[in-house]
C-alpha cells in the first residue's frame, strides 16, 4: 500500500506543468479587450459617437423648446425634450400653474446649459416664460398699447409690476396725476399701465399709470373745448385760485 501511494506522488510530481507565456507591457496588444474583441480606433469612436449624437434632437444654449413632463419628485420635474438626458426643473418655477403641474404636460422650456458642471442637462421655465415676456413688452412698448399687470410689491421709490410674468418698475411719480405717499394701497391690485420705457442691454422696463390718467384727461379736454360756444353758460368746480383768475374742472380758465 505505502508503495501504492508513493507511486502516485510521484506521477503527480511528473505532471507536465502548461507552459506560461510572459509578455512584455512593449509588445502587449492594447487594442484587444479581455474578450479578445478589437476597439475602435480614435477616428472610429469619433465617428460613431457623431452618428449616436444624430439620432437625437440638436440644441443650443439659450434656444426655446417644448418638454413633457415625464415624472415628479417632491422638489423637481423631470423634463423630456427629446435629448440624450433629461433635465430637472425645480417645482418652484410652475407655482404660476393652477392646481401645479402634472405628468404629461407640455410647456415651453429654455435651455440654460446642454451640459453644466456636473454634465447635467439645464433647462428653465422661469427663464422662458421671462424671455417670452420681454418680446411681449417690446412689442407693447413700440405699438403703444395698454397693458394690464399686477402690483406685486413695494420698492424704494415705487412699485413692482408683473407683467406676462416679468417684473418691471412703476416710478412713485407714475402711479397718478396727484402726489401719491402711501403705496401700500396699490399692492396686490391689478391696473393698467403703459410701457413708457424700456432698456435691451439690461431687459428692464418702467411703466406708467399715469400716463393713461393724462391721455383720458386730454382726451375729455378735447372733447369739451370741442362743444364750448361764445356766450355758453357751465358748471364747475373751482379747483385754484390764482392772482389772475381761477381754475375750474371743466377745463378752462375763468379770469377776473
Amino acid at each position: 500500500i505505502a508503495l501504492e501511494a508513493a507511486s502516485v506522488v510521484d506521477m503527480e510530481i511528473k505532471k507536465p506543468v502548461a507552459e506560461t507565456i510572459v509578455t512584455a507591457h512593449d509588445d502587449f496588444d492594447w487594442s484587444v479587450d479581455k474578450r479578445n474583441v478589437t476597439s475602435y480606433t480614435a477616428d472610429e469612436k469619433a465617428k460613431y459617437d457623431t452618428v449616436y449624437d444624430n439620432t437625437f434632437k440638436q440644441i443650443a444654449d439659450g434656444e426655446m423648446i417644448m418638454a413633457t413632463i415625464e415624472s415628479l419628485t417632491k422638489t423637481d420635474a423631470v423634463v423630456n425634450i427629446g435629448f440624450k438626458s433629461d433635465g430637472l426643473i425645480s417645482l418652484n418655477e410652475f407655482r404660476d400653474i393652477p392646481g401645479g403641474v402634472k405628468v404629461g404636460d407640455v410647456l415651453e422650456v429654455m435651455v440654460v446649459e446642454k451640459e453644466d458642471r456636473e454634465g447635467h442637462l439645464h433647462l428653465s421655465r422661469k427663464q422662458a416664460r421671462i424671455a417670452r415676456a420681454w418680446e411681449k413688452i417690446v412689442e407693447i412698448h413700440r405699438t403703444g398699447d395698454v397693458v394690464t399687470g399686477l402690483v406685486t410689491s413695494k420698492t424704494k421709490g415705487g412699485l413692482i409690476v408683473d407683467i406676462f410674468g416679468m417684473e418691471t418698475f412703476l416710478p412713485g411719480s407714475q402711479i397718478d396725476v396727484k402726489p401719491v405717499t402711501d403705496y401700500d394701497q396699490f399692492v396686490n391690485k391689478t391696473m393698467e399701465f403703459k410701457v413708457v420705457k424700456i432698456n435691451e442691454t439690461i431687459k428692464n422696463a418702467v411703466v406708467s399709470h399715469k400716463a393713461l390718467i393724462e391721455s383720458d384727461i386730454e382726451a375729455q379736454r378735447v372733447e369739451i373745448m370741442g362743444k364750448l360756444e361764445k356766450g355758453q353758460v357751465l358748471e364747475g368746480t373751482i379747483k385754484n385760485i390764482t392772482d389772475f383768475g381761477a381754475f375750474l374742472d371743466r377745463w378752462c380758465s375763468v379770469y377776473h
